[in-house]
């Protein structure tokens, strides 16, 4: 796999972008002079500038530079930004990524530049620990840019590529799902203390469970229900306790808070 020998601009460099950008230079993808790096508030970045990214409040003197546009900023600052960089977007050797929420790829280009190849990335928070699930999709890059796009994204975590339309539906699933997971396992740390657990005990032994069942579907690649199969015995604690959870509703909740989540997730961004 060959390094990448352009230059990365990261605009709007929160949790999301600062992660990608450690990322990208842990895996020798880059190196770090080959990343820019701009947010409101410099001050928050004297850090990765020591380390020998480039520092800027400048979007536009940045974009002028790039190759790769990384747009990282809450989907309610993205028209803004937009209006910032458009002059100088260059569609002959300008690549952009979107990470917004319920921003289309048409709805960049209308704000930045017809014809220009606009790939749609939704990370989640884990891209902190080199443990995201990011899905990419677009309408109109190429194939090359496209793997280029996964190849980043893999130095920080795993990476499926998917429709468009679906963009919406993975924010849900996968970005909005690390606070569903993580409150089933507050949750369960809460009924551990219950039934008789220190709370810094219950909170270790469920977070252990819970990322021992995480690996086994990835490792043994099998299905829920042959996992659960294999805890339950006729007349069980486990059936007993899966059962009540199920008559309060527990697969239900989670499907129905996915749905809403996934309806807001469309409602983030104005196109105004």
């Amino acid at each position: 796999m060959g390094k990448f020998t352009g230059n990365i601009a990261i605009l709007g460099s929160g949790n999301i972008g600062l992660s990608l950008a450690k990322g990208l230079v842990k895996a020798d993808y880059v190196k770090a002079n080959q990343i820019s790096l701009t947010r409101r508030n410099i001050n928050k970045l004297n850090d990765f500038a020591s380390h020998g990214y480039f520092i800027s409040k400048d979007n536009a003197a940045v974009v002028a530079s790039a190759d790769i546009i990384v747009l990282a900023v809450l989907p309610q600052q993205l028209n803004q930004l937009m209006e910032e960089i458009a002059p100088v977007i260059d569609i002959s050797k300008h690549v952009v990524i979107s990470v917004a929420s319920g921003v289309s790829c048409g709805d960049i280009r209308n704000k930045l530049k017809e014809g220009l190849e606009v790939i749609r990335a939704m990370p989640n928070t884990a891209i902190a620990i080199g443990q995201s699930m990011t899905c990419v999709a677009s309408d109109n890059a190429s194939a090359e840019h496209i793997a280029e796009v996964t190849r980043m994204f893999e130095t920080v975590g795993a990476v499926v590529k998917i429709n468009e339309d679906l963009m919406t539906a993975a924010t849900a699933l996968c970005a909005c799902g690390i606070a569903f997971f993580l409150r089933a396992i507050r949750a369960a740390s809460q009924g551990g203390v219950e039934i008789g657990f220190h709370a810094d005990e219950a909170l270790k032994m469920a977070v252990q469970t819970a990322k021992g069942a995480a690996d086994l579907l990835l490792q043994m690649q099998s299905h829920p229900e042959q996992e659960i199969d294999k805890v339950t015995s006729p007349k069980g604690c486990t059936i007993a306790g899966l059962n009540e959870m199920e008559h309060n509703g527990f697969s239900s909740s989670l499907i129905k808070g996915i749905k809403l989540s996934a309806i807001k997730a469309g409602e983030l961004y104005t196109k105004g």
